[in-house]
């Protein structure tokens, strides 16, 4: 079959114009529907894409592609206009969620105890709200925290499982459908499958009237991360972190 002139560059443009469409979705959704503020991420170094690289000039970054550089961390907003200037300029660039504050934060562990740890607690009858997932940790995004209220949690345990990480005030977390360094990023539970659920209600909305995603409590979580941790005879763990 000949091919038409142009046709090729036009289907490469409506491909673009796609992909460009999810990125640019995910962060508006987050942005002004959520009111979740969010920034570009540096993304991985150009023409590496998969390697594992990242685009800051850091040779040795711990979390490559998927954390702020320019513009930084506390340029995160909410703000529409400027979402949609900086993913046309950055097409394919991470979604960063910018933790704590009004937003959410998150208790991230490796992969194979977070996927153990989601059966687990919905064995034990926990909620869970949305859980991020990559193929190196998971994420169980929690209700906002301070630091203060953080430090006096993990005193009232006995013990916390060392290789939890906590993403509040001044944290990030990179958000679906984001490609970092590490991988994929995607949904293990979206905010959306939550809200469909019309037996209970997983949304609320804030004084401005946004309709947030439900979150649980960071004592909630993390109270039965450690239960189910430490639940086995002679203090054995089930989730093998």
């Amino acid at each position: 079959m000949r091919e038409i002139p142009g046709m090729r560059r036009r289907l490469l443009h409506r491909r673009r114009r796609s992909g460009t469409s999810v990125m640019l979705g995910a962060a508006l959704t987050c942005a002004t529907e959520w009111q979740w503020p969010v920034l570009p991420g540096v993304g991985q170094r150009p023409g590496n894409a998969g390697s594992g690289s990242c685009g800051c000039p850091h040779p040795d970054c711990v979390v490559p592609g998927g954390h702020p550089f320019d513009p930084g961390l506390l340029a995160a907003t909410t703000d529409a206009r400027m979402v949609r200037w900086w993913w046309s300029n950055r097409p394919t660039a991470p979604v960063i969620l910018a933790t704590g504050g009004n937003a959410p934060c998150a208790v991230s562990l490796p992969a194979v105890a977070g996927a153990r740890a989601v059966v687990e607690l919905d064995r034990m009858g926990v909620r869970l709200g949305p859980v991020v997932a990559t193929p190196s940790r998971w994420a169980l995004l929690v209700a906002p925290y301070s630091l203060a209220e953080l430090g006096e949690l993990l005193y009232s345990q006995d013990w916390v499982p060392g290789s939890l990480r906590f993403h509040g005030e001044g944290g990030y977390l990179a958000l679906p459908p984001s490609q970092t360094g590490a991988g994929q990023v995607r949904w293990e539970r979206a905010p959306l499958a939550a809200r469909a659920d019309k037996a209970r209600p997983a949304d609320t909305a804030d004084a401005a009237g946004a309709v947030r995603p439900w979150m649980p409590r960071v004592e909630t979580v993390v109270a039965a991360l450690v239960e189910a941790s430490a639940g086995t005879p002679g203090g054995g763990s089930r989730l093998a972190y």
